[in-house]
């Protein structure tokens, strides 16, 4: 009997705990629960989970960086999938602490408001017009911030996070919706050795990294026109630190093409040949967020 696979995400109650939720609907994944991300990584890195759970880009807030560096220069984990999930942010509490006496709740009795820095930024408008009083502090997610709420109680604290932690910490929605856009929308990726499989509509992509030769007028260039001439579709291209010398950087490339194809890797041996470095991240399925009936 095959034992039941694993992944490591963030917090229960997480933006990333709902969305490995939803790519896993369905299927027998025991979801591990680890308190930061380096844990996560760590966890399918060692061998204790078949996968990651890596959040790697906002809509509001672009490139996760950190975790883009983490899948680079940390850990050799292979991308198995891709899919993006909506961050439906909202501001918890306990009802009866902060009552207005007239079934709403009264910003004037927050004191403090708790939440990962990437959804304290996402809440920014909110937080200056209704709360700018309060004290802002952040910790490691949004699931945390609402766990601490919960156990200081008659303190003024709240958090900002989802319902899932609302409702696992026995909090409620002071207010829903306190993102800044409402097309607030986070791409997660399935990080790991164990291949991913699903019958649900997806479309290829190919995550490369590309570094360019030293002292070669022109190299990025010709990178480009390799796909450029092919009528290959770059969707998303982003220079990072190599981290070896100043000045010196690789471009992460997601391509709308899999490597089970005779474009891309000839698109790919025309720019090792002029002397660039490719390292493929992952060819794997994409998945469009589809509202669950």
């Amino acid at each position: 009997m095959n034992a039941k696979r694993k992944a490591a995400c963030l917090p229960v109650g997480t933006v990333s705990d709902e969305a490995a939720r939803y790519l896993f609907r369905g299927q027998d994944v025991q979801l591990v629960y680890c308190k930061t991300i380096d844990q996560v990584f760590q966890a399918a890195d060692a061998g204790e989970t078949d996968w990651a759970v890596i959040p790697i880009e906002n809509t509001i807030e672009g490139s996760v960086s950190f975790h883009m560096d983490w899948l680079v220069h940390e850990v050799d984990l292979p991308i198995r999938a891709e899919w993006v999930y909506p961050s439906l942010q909202n501001l918890i509490g306990r009802r009866e602490e902060f009552s207005d006496g007239q079934g709403s709740w009264d910003p004037a009795k927050v004191r403090k408001v708790f939440s990962h820095p990437v959804a304290m930024a996402q809440c920014h408008k909110f937080l200056r017009s209704k709360l700018p009083h309060a004290e802002k502090e952040t910790l490691s997610s949004t699931s945390e911030a609402v766990q601490w709420v919960a156990k200081n109680p008659g303190n003024g604290w709240t958090a900002i996070g989802t319902k899932v932690a609302a409702e696992e910490f026995g909090l409620e929605v002071l207010e829903a919706g306190v993102m800044d856009h409402d097309n607030n929308y986070t791409r997660f990726v399935l990080a790991g050795r164990t291949p991913y499989e699903s019958d649900r509509p997806s479309r290829d992509k190919t995550t490369i990294l590309v570094t360019l030769p030293e002292d070669y007028p022109g190299a990025l260039h010709q990178v480009l026109s390799a796909f450029a001439w092919r009528r290959i579709n770059l969707s998303r291209i982003e220079s990072r630190p190599t981290k070896k010398k100043l000045g010196s950087y690789y471009f992460y490339i997601d391509i709308e093409l899999s490597m089970n194809t005779v474009l891309l890797p000839a698109a790919i041996q025309e720019i090792e040949a002029i002397g660039c470095q490719v390292r493929i991240l992952g060819s794997y399925p994409s998945f469009s967020y589809t509202v669950e009936t």
